[in-house]
């Protein structure tokens, strides 16, 4: 059973990375939810990006992102 493989993989994961792992299940469940509640609709980008939006973030603005 698939579950069961999970389980056992979860394991084999130490300890102090069980908090990223949860983070990721936890996200990818969320996401799910939102497709499910709002389907999205393809269509092309009509304002020009800036050369800024292609620059890396901020190391503290990408911790920000990350505590959402």
């Amino acid at each position: 059973m698939l579950i069961q493989k999970i389980i056992q993989e979860l394991q084999n994961i130490p300890e102090e990375k069980l908090a990223e792992l949860y983070d990721v299940i936890h996200y990818f469940r969320l996401g799910l939810n939102k497709e499910t509640a709002q389907p999205r609709t393809p269509r092309l980008l009509t304002a020009q990006l800036s050369d800024a939006f292609f620059e890396p973030l901020p190391e503290e603005e990408l911790q920000q992102w990350e505590r959402l």
